[in-house]
């Protein structure tokens, strides 16, 4: 008989890492079928919550916050590139220009967790697609529709969400439980809100985490 795991996966739509992470983890559940079954449900992170709408330069940005060179941020970039097609997911590198403000595309993942968790991780992807592969701003309301549709979830009640403040008090506050629990850097997956895996990980490493949380 498979275990029943429940993971809150905390990340950003913004972080590459993220999305690595998440493909990682869905490759290593596709491993453990039959062996465990798990509910996703996704967190809240800003990477940059003071980030103005019209966003920064990425590379400007890279270098005011962490201090990396031209060299280092290219090496990173081919690393991103690599580690991200290991798990079958299209980083296009030279398309995403800007870092941008993500709180509505956090609204609209809560939102969608309330729908149905399927349609929030097809969600959650559609945005990874979007930012990542092919370069699009998260925080336009153009493409999180475009993203709500793909992930079969109501484009006109979407449009409503985000014309108003509706689902910000529970984002922010979503954000605050996760920060006061000590989660401050991304991707986190906590199993069964007892075990953390950080990290954007390799199939291979969720596979083994998830197996021994599942015989303890």
């Amino acid at each position: 008989m498979s275990k029943r795991l429940s993971i809150d996966f905390v990340s950003d739509v913004s972080c590459p890492w993220c999305a690595i992470g998440l493909k990682g983890l869905q490759a290593a559940l596709a491993r453990l079928e039959g062996v465990v079954e798990v509910d996703i449900h996704f967190q809240p992170f800003e990477l940059n919550p003071q980030m103005g709408p019209e966003g920064e330069d990425l590379e400007e940005h890279i270098s005011r916050k962490y201090g990396a060179a031209p060299e280092q941020m290219a090496q990173t970039r081919e690393v991103i590139r690599a580690r991200a097609a290991a798990v079958g997911f299209t980083m296009a590198v030279d398309k995403r220009r800007r870092i941008h403000n993500t709180f509505n595309a956090h609204r609209l993942l809560h939102w969608a967790g309330e729908v149905d968790q399927a349609r929030q991780l097809a969600l959650k992807l559609a945005l990874f697609e979007a930012y990542f592969t092919r370069g699009e701003d998260p925080s336009d309301t153009d493409v999180l529709l475009a993203a709500v549709a793909q992930a079969g979830l109501d484009a006109e009640e979407a449009r409503t969400i985000l014309a108003g403040d509706r689902y910000a008090a529970e984002t922010r506050g979503a954000e605050q439980l996760w920060q006061s629990r000590g989660i401050q850097s991304v991707p986190a997956a906590i199993v069964n809100g007892r075990y953390l895996i950080s990290g954007g990980q390799p199939p291979e490493a969720y596979e083994n985490a998830l197996k021994k949380i599942a015989t303890s």
